[in-house]
Protein backbone atom coordinates (compact mmCIF):
# COMPACT_ATOMS: atom_id res chain seq x y z
CA UNK A 1 0.00 0.00 0.00
CA UNK A 2 1.31 3.42 -0.99
CA UNK A 3 2.13 6.17 1.50
CA UNK A 4 3.06 9.84 1.28
CA UNK A 5 6.31 11.11 2.78
CA UNK A 6 7.04 14.68 3.81
CA UNK A 7 10.79 15.17 3.62
CA UNK A 8 10.57 18.63 5.14
CA UNK A 9 8.60 17.56 8.23
CA UNK A 10 9.95 14.00 8.44
CA UNK A 11 6.43 12.59 8.57
CA UNK A 12 4.60 9.85 6.69
CA UNK A 13 0.88 9.73 5.90
CA UNK A 14 -0.68 6.28 5.57
CA UNK A 15 -4.27 5.43 4.57
CA UNK A 16 -6.44 5.04 7.65
CA UNK A 17 -6.80 1.46 8.85
CA UNK A 18 -7.94 0.07 12.20
CA UNK A 19 -4.81 -2.06 12.62
CA UNK A 20 -2.59 1.00 12.12
CA UNK A 21 -4.66 3.11 14.52
CA UNK A 22 -4.56 0.35 17.13
CA UNK A 23 -0.78 0.19 16.77
CA UNK A 24 -0.34 3.96 16.87
CA UNK A 25 -3.26 5.36 18.91
CA UNK A 26 -1.52 8.73 19.26
CA UNK A 27 -1.34 9.21 15.48
CA UNK A 28 -3.03 12.30 14.13
CA UNK A 29 -5.92 11.78 11.73
CA UNK A 30 -5.89 13.99 8.61
CA UNK A 31 -7.62 14.25 5.25
CA UNK A 32 -5.39 13.70 2.26
CA UNK A 33 -6.52 13.50 -1.38
CA UNK A 34 -10.10 13.22 -0.17
CA UNK A 35 -9.44 10.18 2.04
CA UNK A 36 -8.66 9.73 5.75
CA UNK A 37 -5.00 9.18 6.62
CA UNK A 38 -2.92 8.79 9.75
CA UNK A 39 0.12 11.02 10.20
CA UNK A 40 3.16 9.36 11.79
CA UNK A 41 6.83 10.22 12.32
CA UNK A 42 8.97 8.87 9.50
CA UNK A 43 11.40 7.12 11.85
CA UNK A 44 12.97 3.62 11.87
CA UNK A 45 10.59 2.10 14.43
CA UNK A 46 7.44 3.36 12.73
CA UNK A 47 8.77 2.39 9.30
CA UNK A 48 9.64 -1.11 10.48
CA UNK A 49 6.15 -1.70 11.89
CA UNK A 50 4.35 -0.19 8.90
CA UNK A 51 6.31 -2.41 6.54
CA UNK A 52 5.20 -5.42 8.56
CA UNK A 53 1.62 -4.30 7.93
CA UNK A 54 2.22 -4.18 4.18
CA UNK A 55 2.83 -0.46 3.65
CA UNK A 56 5.56 0.54 1.17
CA UNK A 57 7.45 2.98 3.36
CA UNK A 58 10.93 4.04 2.20
CA UNK A 59 13.80 3.83 4.67
CA UNK A 60 14.00 7.17 6.54
CA UNK A 61 17.77 7.39 6.14
CA UNK A 62 17.28 7.70 2.38
CA UNK A 63 15.27 10.91 2.70
CA UNK A 64 16.28 12.47 6.04
CA UNK A 65 20.05 12.02 6.25
CA UNK A 66 22.87 14.08 4.76
CA UNK A 67 25.47 11.26 4.82
CA UNK A 68 27.81 13.62 6.71
CA UNK A 69 28.63 15.36 3.47
CA UNK A 70 29.70 12.13 1.76
CA UNK A 71 28.57 10.73 -1.56
CA UNK A 72 27.49 7.12 -0.98
CA UNK A 73 27.16 4.55 -3.73
CA UNK A 74 23.66 3.22 -4.33
CA UNK A 75 24.83 -0.08 -2.82
CA UNK A 76 25.94 1.76 0.31
CA UNK A 77 22.56 3.48 0.59
CA UNK A 78 20.77 0.14 0.32
CA UNK A 79 23.10 -1.38 2.92
CA UNK A 80 22.63 1.48 5.37
CA UNK A 81 18.86 1.36 4.82
CA UNK A 82 18.75 -2.31 5.81
CA UNK A 83 20.85 -1.75 8.92
CA UNK A 84 18.67 1.09 10.14
CA UNK A 85 15.47 -0.95 9.80
CA UNK A 86 16.57 -4.40 10.94
CA UNK A 87 17.87 -4.77 14.47
CA UNK A 88 19.72 -7.91 13.44
CA UNK A 89 21.04 -8.20 9.90
CA UNK A 90 23.89 -9.35 7.67
CA UNK A 91 26.07 -7.39 5.28
CA UNK A 92 27.46 -9.94 2.84
CA UNK A 93 28.99 -7.38 0.49
CA UNK A 94 32.35 -8.13 -1.07
CA UNK A 95 35.60 -6.28 -0.49
CA UNK A 96 35.77 -2.85 -2.08
CA UNK A 97 32.03 -2.16 -1.91
CA UNK A 98 32.32 0.25 1.03
CA UNK A 99 30.54 -1.73 3.73
CA UNK A 100 32.55 -0.06 6.53
CA UNK A 101 31.18 3.36 5.60
CA UNK A 102 27.69 1.90 5.25
CA UNK A 103 27.76 0.63 8.83
CA UNK A 104 29.12 3.93 10.13
CA UNK A 105 26.46 5.97 8.37
CA UNK A 106 23.74 3.62 9.63
CA UNK A 107 24.98 3.94 13.21
CA UNK A 108 25.30 7.72 12.97
CA UNK A 109 21.73 8.03 11.70
CA UNK A 110 20.33 5.83 14.47
CA UNK A 111 22.40 7.55 17.14
CA UNK A 112 21.39 11.01 15.91
CA UNK A 113 17.74 10.03 16.17
CA UNK A 114 18.10 8.50 19.66
CA UNK A 115 17.24 5.05 18.37
CA UNK A 116 20.40 3.41 19.71
CA UNK A 117 23.20 3.96 22.19
CA UNK A 118 26.90 3.49 21.58
CA UNK A 119 28.50 0.96 19.23
CA UNK A 120 31.28 -1.58 19.60
CA UNK A 121 33.01 -2.94 16.51
CA UNK A 122 34.65 -6.36 16.68
CA UNK A 123 37.22 -6.53 13.89
CA UNK A 124 40.48 -8.20 12.83
CA UNK A 125 43.47 -6.94 14.76
CA UNK A 126 45.10 -5.60 11.61
CA UNK A 127 42.13 -3.31 10.86
CA UNK A 128 41.49 -1.69 14.26
CA UNK A 129 43.45 1.48 13.64
CA UNK A 130 44.32 1.52 9.96
CA UNK A 131 40.81 0.71 8.74
CA UNK A 132 38.16 1.35 11.37
CA UNK A 133 39.61 4.21 13.41
CA UNK A 134 40.80 5.99 10.27
CA UNK A 135 37.45 5.50 8.51
CA UNK A 136 35.57 6.83 11.53
CA UNK A 137 37.78 9.91 11.57
CA UNK A 138 37.24 10.50 7.84
CA UNK A 139 33.52 9.64 7.70
CA UNK A 140 32.19 10.68 11.12
CA UNK A 141 34.60 13.34 12.42
CA UNK A 142 32.03 14.38 15.03
CA UNK A 143 32.05 10.90 16.61
CA UNK A 144 34.83 9.95 19.01
CA UNK A 145 36.23 6.43 18.82
CA UNK A 146 38.58 4.39 21.00
CA UNK A 147 40.60 1.30 20.11
CA UNK A 148 40.36 -1.16 23.01
CA UNK A 149 43.74 -2.83 22.68
CA UNK A 150 46.61 -3.51 25.06
CA UNK A 151 46.48 -4.71 28.65
CA UNK A 152 43.18 -5.20 30.44
CA UNK A 153 43.85 -2.06 32.46
CA UNK A 154 44.48 -0.04 29.29
CA UNK A 155 41.32 -1.38 27.65
CA UNK A 156 39.16 -0.58 30.68
CA UNK A 157 40.57 2.93 30.91
CA UNK A 158 39.47 3.63 27.33
CA UNK A 159 36.15 1.88 27.88
CA UNK A 160 35.43 4.26 30.76
CA UNK A 161 35.68 7.38 28.58
CA UNK A 162 32.15 8.85 28.58
CA UNK A 163 32.75 10.82 25.38
CA UNK A 164 33.42 7.82 23.15
CA UNK A 165 30.64 6.89 20.70
CA UNK A 166 32.34 3.93 18.99
CA UNK A 167 34.61 1.35 20.60
CA UNK A 168 36.80 -0.87 18.40
CA UNK A 169 38.14 -4.18 19.66
CA UNK A 170 39.84 -7.21 18.11
CA UNK A 171 37.98 -10.49 17.67
CA UNK A 172 39.42 -12.06 20.81
CA UNK A 173 39.64 -8.85 22.82
CA UNK A 174 36.09 -8.99 24.15
CA UNK A 175 36.95 -12.14 26.09
CA UNK A 176 39.41 -10.11 28.19
CA UNK A 177 36.83 -7.55 29.36
CA UNK A 178 33.63 -9.55 28.87
CA UNK A 179 32.09 -8.83 32.28
CA UNK A 180 32.67 -5.11 31.89
CA UNK A 181 31.14 -5.12 28.40
CA UNK A 182 28.10 -7.05 29.62
CA UNK A 183 27.58 -4.38 32.27
CA UNK A 184 27.58 -1.57 29.68
CA UNK A 185 23.94 -1.53 28.61
CA UNK A 186 24.54 1.83 26.91
CA UNK A 187 26.60 0.00 24.28
CA UNK A 188 23.77 -1.63 22.37
CA UNK A 189 25.04 -1.80 18.78
CA UNK A 190 27.42 -4.67 18.02
CA UNK A 191 29.03 -4.63 14.59
CA UNK A 192 31.01 -7.79 13.85
CA UNK A 193 33.42 -7.29 10.97
CA UNK A 194 34.58 -10.49 9.22
CA UNK A 195 31.81 -12.44 10.92
CA UNK A 196 33.01 -15.74 9.44
CA UNK A 197 35.87 -15.95 11.96
CA UNK A 198 33.14 -16.91 14.44
CA UNK A 199 32.05 -19.92 12.39
CA UNK A 200 33.38 -22.34 15.04
CA UNK A 201 30.57 -22.51 17.56
CA UNK A 202 32.77 -24.27 20.11
CA UNK A 203 35.54 -21.65 20.30
CA UNK A 204 35.92 -19.36 23.30
CA UNK A 205 35.66 -16.26 21.14
CA UNK A 206 32.29 -17.41 19.75
CA UNK A 207 30.92 -18.42 23.15
CA UNK A 208 31.92 -15.08 24.64
CA UNK A 209 30.47 -13.12 21.74
CA UNK A 210 27.23 -15.07 22.10
CA UNK A 211 26.87 -13.67 25.62
CA UNK A 212 27.11 -10.16 24.23
CA UNK A 213 24.73 -10.65 21.30
CA UNK A 214 22.11 -12.61 23.26
CA UNK A 215 20.77 -9.46 24.92
CA UNK A 216 17.33 -8.73 23.50
CA UNK A 217 17.87 -4.98 23.29
CA UNK A 218 21.03 -4.98 21.15
CA UNK A 219 21.43 -4.30 17.46
CA UNK A 220 23.70 -6.90 15.86
CA UNK A 221 25.21 -6.48 12.42
CA UNK A 222 27.35 -9.26 10.95
CA UNK A 223 29.60 -8.34 8.03
CA UNK A 224 31.50 -10.75 5.81
CA UNK A 225 32.05 -11.13 2.09
CA UNK A 226 32.59 -14.88 2.42
CA UNK A 227 30.16 -16.33 4.99
CA UNK A 228 30.71 -20.03 4.21
CA UNK A 229 34.43 -20.32 3.36
CA UNK A 230 34.82 -24.01 4.23
CA UNK A 231 31.33 -25.55 4.38
CA UNK A 232 27.65 -24.56 4.21
CA UNK A 233 27.43 -25.41 7.90
CA UNK A 234 29.73 -22.45 8.62
CA UNK A 235 26.52 -20.42 8.68
CA UNK A 236 25.24 -22.04 11.88
CA UNK A 237 27.50 -20.39 14.48
CA UNK A 238 27.27 -17.03 12.70
CA UNK A 239 23.48 -17.20 12.76
CA UNK A 240 23.59 -18.12 16.45
CA UNK A 241 25.24 -14.74 17.04
CA UNK A 242 23.13 -12.57 14.75
CA UNK A 243 19.75 -14.25 14.17
CA UNK A 244 19.54 -17.22 16.59
CA UNK A 245 15.86 -17.88 15.91
CA UNK A 246 16.69 -18.90 12.34
CA UNK A 247 18.78 -21.95 13.26
CA UNK A 248 18.42 -24.93 15.63
CA UNK A 249 20.08 -24.65 19.04
CA UNK A 250 22.36 -27.57 18.26
CA UNK A 251 24.87 -27.85 15.43
CA UNK A 252 24.08 -31.51 14.75
CA UNK A 253 20.51 -30.74 13.74
CA UNK A 254 21.62 -27.98 11.38
CA UNK A 255 24.29 -30.24 9.86
CA UNK A 256 21.67 -32.94 9.24
CA UNK A 257 19.51 -30.42 7.38
CA UNK A 258 22.30 -29.36 4.99
CA UNK A 259 24.68 -32.32 4.78
CA UNK A 260 24.68 -36.03 4.00
CA UNK A 261 26.89 -38.45 5.88
CA UNK A 262 29.12 -40.15 3.30
CA UNK A 263 31.40 -42.08 5.65
CA UNK A 264 31.95 -42.34 9.37
CA UNK A 265 33.98 -39.11 9.33
CA UNK A 266 32.92 -37.37 6.13
CA UNK A 267 29.88 -35.21 5.43
CA UNK A 268 29.05 -33.82 1.97
CA UNK A 269 26.69 -30.95 1.15
CA UNK A 270 23.21 -31.67 -0.16
CA UNK A 271 22.32 -30.21 -3.55
CA UNK A 272 20.63 -27.15 -2.06
CA UNK A 273 22.98 -26.74 0.93
CA UNK A 274 24.58 -23.47 -0.16
CA UNK A 275 21.22 -21.89 -0.97
CA UNK A 276 19.82 -22.99 2.38
CA UNK A 277 22.87 -21.62 4.17
CA UNK A 278 22.35 -18.21 2.59
CA UNK A 279 18.65 -18.38 3.45
CA UNK A 280 19.75 -18.87 7.05
CA UNK A 281 21.69 -15.61 6.97
CA UNK A 282 18.71 -13.31 6.58
CA UNK A 283 17.78 -10.48 6.49
CA UNK A 284 20.81 -9.60 4.42
CA UNK A 285 22.18 -7.39 1.71
CA UNK A 286 24.73 -8.74 -0.75
CA UNK A 287 26.56 -6.63 -3.31
CA UNK A 288 29.70 -7.57 -5.20
CA UNK A 289 32.24 -5.20 -6.68
CA UNK A 290 30.50 -5.69 -10.04
CA UNK A 291 27.27 -4.29 -8.59
CA UNK A 292 28.86 -0.96 -7.70
CA UNK A 293 28.27 0.83 -10.99
CA UNK A 294 29.92 4.00 -9.69
CA UNK A 295 33.31 2.27 -9.63
CA UNK A 296 35.60 1.71 -12.65
CA UNK A 297 36.33 -1.77 -13.98
CA UNK A 298 39.63 -1.88 -12.08
CA UNK A 299 39.83 -0.66 -8.49
CA UNK A 300 43.10 -0.09 -6.63
CA UNK A 301 43.31 0.01 -2.84
CA UNK A 302 46.20 0.42 -0.44
CA UNK A 303 45.92 -1.33 2.91
CA UNK A 304 48.03 0.01 5.76
CA UNK A 305 49.26 -2.71 8.10
CA UNK A 306 51.10 -2.15 11.36
CA UNK A 307 54.51 -3.76 11.73
CA UNK A 308 55.46 -5.80 14.76
CA UNK A 309 57.74 -4.21 17.37
CA UNK A 310 60.74 -6.27 16.24
CA UNK A 311 60.12 -5.39 12.60
CA UNK A 312 60.02 -1.70 13.47
CA UNK A 313 63.31 -1.81 15.39
CA UNK A 314 65.16 -3.67 12.63
CA UNK A 315 63.69 -1.49 9.89
CA UNK A 316 64.67 1.76 11.59
CA UNK A 317 68.19 0.54 12.35
CA UNK A 318 68.63 -0.53 8.73
CA UNK A 319 67.40 2.81 7.39
CA UNK A 320 69.78 4.67 9.68
CA UNK A 321 72.67 2.57 8.40
CA UNK A 322 71.60 3.15 4.80
CA UNK A 323 71.40 6.90 5.30
CA UNK A 324 74.90 6.96 6.72
CA UNK A 325 76.19 4.81 3.85
CA UNK A 326 74.59 7.10 1.26
CA UNK A 327 76.10 10.17 2.93
CA UNK A 328 79.56 8.58 2.79
CA UNK A 329 78.97 7.35 -0.79
CA UNK A 330 79.26 3.70 0.25
CA UNK A 331 75.85 3.13 -1.35
CA UNK A 332 75.77 4.11 -5.01
CA UNK A 333 73.37 3.55 -7.88
CA UNK A 334 75.12 0.25 -8.51
CA UNK A 335 74.26 -1.32 -5.17
CA UNK A 336 71.25 0.67 -4.01
CA UNK A 337 68.89 -1.98 -5.39
CA UNK A 338 70.26 -4.66 -3.09
CA UNK A 339 69.84 -2.42 -0.06
CA UNK A 340 66.29 -1.63 -1.08
CA UNK A 341 65.50 -5.33 -1.30
CA UNK A 342 66.72 -5.76 2.30
CA UNK A 343 64.34 -3.04 3.47
CA UNK A 344 61.48 -4.70 1.67
CA UNK A 345 62.36 -8.07 3.18
CA UNK A 346 62.06 -6.59 6.66
CA UNK A 347 58.72 -5.09 5.66
CA UNK A 348 57.35 -8.48 4.64
CA UNK A 349 58.51 -10.15 7.85
CA UNK A 350 61.11 -12.67 6.64
CA UNK A 351 64.83 -11.94 6.31
CA UNK A 352 68.04 -13.86 5.71
CA UNK A 353 70.72 -13.86 8.39
CA UNK A 354 74.46 -13.98 7.69
CA UNK A 355 74.31 -17.74 7.21
CA UNK A 356 71.50 -17.40 4.63
CA UNK A 357 69.02 -18.88 7.07
CA UNK A 358 65.49 -17.45 7.06
CA UNK A 359 64.51 -15.53 10.18
CA UNK A 360 60.78 -14.92 10.70
CA UNK A 361 59.88 -11.58 12.26
CA UNK A 362 56.68 -10.57 14.07
CA UNK A 363 54.55 -9.92 10.96
CA UNK A 364 51.30 -11.41 12.35
CA UNK A 365 49.20 -8.40 11.41
CA UNK A 366 50.36 -8.50 7.81
CA UNK A 367 49.47 -12.18 7.55
CA UNK A 368 46.10 -11.49 9.16
CA UNK A 369 45.43 -8.70 6.66
CA UNK A 370 46.25 -11.09 3.82
CA UNK A 371 43.93 -13.82 5.11
CA UNK A 372 41.15 -11.31 5.74
CA UNK A 373 41.44 -10.01 2.18
CA UNK A 374 41.31 -13.53 0.76
CA UNK A 375 38.28 -14.43 2.86
CA UNK A 376 36.49 -11.24 1.81
CA UNK A 377 35.96 -12.55 -1.72
CA UNK A 378 34.28 -15.69 -2.94
CA UNK A 379 36.37 -15.76 -6.13
CA UNK A 380 39.93 -16.88 -6.73
CA UNK A 381 42.85 -14.68 -5.71
CA UNK A 382 46.40 -14.06 -6.95
CA UNK A 383 48.94 -13.15 -4.27
CA UNK A 384 52.21 -11.67 -5.47
CA UNK A 385 55.25 -12.03 -3.21
CA UNK A 386 58.62 -10.67 -4.42
CA UNK A 387 60.78 -12.97 -2.23
CA UNK A 388 61.03 -16.74 -2.32
CA UNK A 389 61.57 -17.14 1.42
CA UNK A 390 58.56 -14.92 2.16
CA UNK A 391 56.51 -16.99 -0.29
CA UNK A 392 57.32 -20.11 1.72
CA UNK A 393 56.24 -18.42 4.94
CA UNK A 394 52.98 -17.27 3.38
CA UNK A 395 52.29 -20.79 2.12
CA UNK A 396 52.63 -22.10 5.68
CA UNK A 397 50.25 -19.43 6.94
CA UNK A 398 47.64 -20.25 4.26
CA UNK A 399 47.98 -23.94 5.04
CA UNK A 400 47.33 -23.23 8.73
CA UNK A 401 44.15 -21.38 7.73
CA UNK A 402 42.95 -24.27 5.59
CA UNK A 403 43.08 -22.20 2.41
CA UNK A 404 43.53 -24.36 -0.70
CA UNK A 405 46.44 -22.84 -2.59
CA UNK A 406 49.44 -23.41 -4.83
CA UNK A 407 52.78 -21.61 -4.97
CA UNK A 408 55.03 -20.83 -7.89
CA UNK A 409 58.56 -19.41 -7.75
CA UNK A 410 61.75 -19.54 -9.79
CA UNK A 411 62.47 -23.10 -8.67
CA UNK A 412 59.13 -24.45 -9.89
CA UNK A 413 59.69 -26.57 -13.00
CA UNK A 414 58.10 -25.31 -16.21
CA UNK A 415 55.89 -28.38 -16.53
CA UNK A 416 54.69 -28.01 -12.95
CA UNK A 417 53.96 -24.32 -13.50
CA UNK A 418 51.87 -25.08 -16.57
CA UNK A 419 49.88 -27.68 -14.66
CA UNK A 420 49.26 -25.32 -11.72
CA UNK A 421 48.18 -22.50 -14.02
CA UNK A 422 45.81 -24.80 -15.90
CA UNK A 423 44.23 -26.16 -12.71
CA UNK A 424 43.86 -22.68 -11.23
CA UNK A 425 42.31 -21.23 -14.38
CA UNK A 426 40.06 -24.10 -15.43
CA UNK A 427 38.99 -25.99 -12.29
CA UNK A 428 37.61 -25.22 -8.85
CA UNK A 429 40.84 -26.32 -7.19
CA UNK A 430 43.21 -23.76 -5.67
CA UNK A 431 41.42 -20.79 -4.26
CA UNK A 432 44.71 -18.89 -4.09
CA UNK A 433 47.77 -18.84 -6.30
CA UNK A 434 50.73 -17.30 -4.45
CA UNK A 435 53.62 -16.56 -6.76
CA UNK A 436 56.72 -14.54 -7.37
CA UNK A 437 55.46 -11.92 -9.84
CA UNK A 438 58.32 -12.48 -12.25
CA UNK A 439 57.06 -16.02 -12.83
CA UNK A 440 53.72 -14.70 -14.10
CA UNK A 441 54.86 -11.59 -15.84
CA UNK A 442 54.12 -12.46 -19.45
CA UNK A 443 51.55 -14.24 -21.58
CA UNK A 444 49.59 -16.11 -18.92
CA UNK A 445 45.82 -15.75 -18.61
CA UNK A 446 44.48 -16.18 -15.06
CA UNK A 447 41.08 -14.52 -15.32
CA UNK A 448 39.61 -17.11 -12.95
CA UNK A 449 40.83 -14.60 -10.36
CA UNK A 450 39.44 -11.08 -10.09
CA UNK A 451 41.59 -9.97 -7.15
CA UNK A 452 45.35 -9.45 -6.94
CA UNK A 453 47.00 -8.88 -3.57
CA UNK A 454 50.50 -7.45 -3.54
CA UNK A 455 52.03 -8.69 -0.29
CA UNK A 456 54.89 -6.27 -0.94
CA UNK A 457 55.93 -4.16 -3.92
CA UNK A 458 58.41 -5.01 -6.65
CA UNK A 459 60.83 -2.37 -7.85
CA UNK A 460 60.40 -3.19 -11.54
CA UNK A 461 57.68 -1.23 -13.31
CA UNK A 462 57.60 -3.76 -16.15
CA UNK A 463 57.08 -6.75 -13.82
CA UNK A 464 54.45 -4.88 -11.80
CA UNK A 465 52.49 -3.85 -14.86
CA UNK A 466 52.71 -7.23 -16.59
CA UNK A 467 51.77 -9.15 -13.42
CA UNK A 468 48.61 -7.06 -13.00
CA UNK A 469 47.63 -7.90 -16.55
CA UNK A 470 47.29 -11.60 -15.69
CA UNK A 471 43.68 -10.83 -14.68
CA UNK A 472 43.15 -7.62 -16.66
CA UNK A 473 42.79 -9.17 -20.09
CA UNK A 474 40.31 -10.58 -22.60
CA UNK A 475 38.05 -13.12 -20.93
CA UNK A 476 37.73 -11.26 -17.63
CA UNK A 477 34.03 -11.08 -16.74
CA UNK A 478 34.27 -9.21 -13.44
CA UNK A 479 35.60 -5.98 -12.01
CA UNK A 480 39.14 -6.35 -10.76
CA UNK A 481 40.46 -5.39 -7.35
CA UNK A 482 44.17 -4.69 -6.82
CA UNK A 483 45.14 -4.59 -3.14
CA UNK A 484 48.55 -3.36 -1.98
CA UNK A 485 49.66 -4.20 1.56
CA UNK A 486 52.03 -1.60 2.97
CA UNK A 487 53.66 -0.91 6.33
CA UNK A 488 56.63 1.35 5.64
CA UNK A 489 57.27 4.70 3.99
CA UNK A 490 59.56 2.99 1.47
CA UNK A 491 56.78 0.65 0.36
CA UNK A 492 54.37 3.55 -0.03
CA UNK A 493 56.87 5.51 -2.10
CA UNK A 494 57.54 2.53 -4.36
CA UNK A 495 53.83 1.91 -4.89
CA UNK A 496 53.32 5.58 -5.66
CA UNK A 497 56.10 5.50 -8.25
CA UNK A 498 54.65 2.36 -9.82
CA UNK A 499 51.24 4.00 -9.99
CA UNK A 500 52.65 7.02 -11.78
CA UNK A 501 54.71 4.82 -14.13
CA UNK A 502 58.08 5.97 -12.78
CA UNK A 503 61.17 3.80 -13.06
CA UNK A 504 61.77 2.95 -9.43
CA UNK A 505 65.35 1.81 -9.81
CA UNK A 506 66.31 5.31 -10.94
CA UNK A 507 64.87 6.78 -7.77
CA UNK A 508 66.39 4.50 -5.14
CA UNK A 509 69.12 6.84 -4.01
CA UNK A 510 66.65 9.67 -3.70
CA UNK A 511 64.58 7.51 -1.34
CA UNK A 512 67.55 7.01 0.95
CA UNK A 513 68.32 10.70 0.87
CA UNK A 514 64.81 11.40 2.15
CA UNK A 515 65.87 10.00 5.49
CA UNK A 516 63.31 11.91 7.56
CA UNK A 517 60.38 10.69 5.46
CA UNK A 518 61.60 7.10 5.43
CA UNK A 519 61.99 6.84 9.20
CA UNK A 520 59.06 8.98 10.34
CA UNK A 521 56.49 6.21 10.38
CA UNK A 522 58.90 3.58 11.64
CA UNK A 523 60.10 5.55 14.64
Amino acid sequence: MQVQVSTKHKMVAVPFADNVFNLFPAARRIEFAGAPHLLLPHQPTETFLLRRLGFEVPAPILTHYDWCGGKPFNSQKSTAALLTLEQRAYVLNGMGTGKTKSALWAFDYLRSNNVCGKMIVSAPLSTLTFTWAREIFNTLPHRKCAVLHGTKKQRLAKLADPDVDIFIINHDGHTVILDELLARTDINVICIDELAVFRNGGSNRTKSMLKLTSRSDVWVWGMTGSPIPTSPTDAWAQARLVTPTRVPNYFGRYRDELMTKATAFKWVPKADAVERAYNTLQPAVRFTLDDVVELPDAVERFVDVEMGAKQQRIYKALVDQCYAAVSSHEITAANAGAVMQKLLQVSTGWVYDRDRKVVALDNNKRIEALVDAINATDRKVLVFVPFKHALAGISEALKAEGIDHATVDGDTAASDRAQIFNIFQNTTKYRVLAAHPQCLAHGITLTAAATIIWFAPVTSLEIYDQANHRIRRVGQKFKQLFLHLQSTPVEKKIYRMLQTKQLVQNKLLRLFEEHTDITAEAA
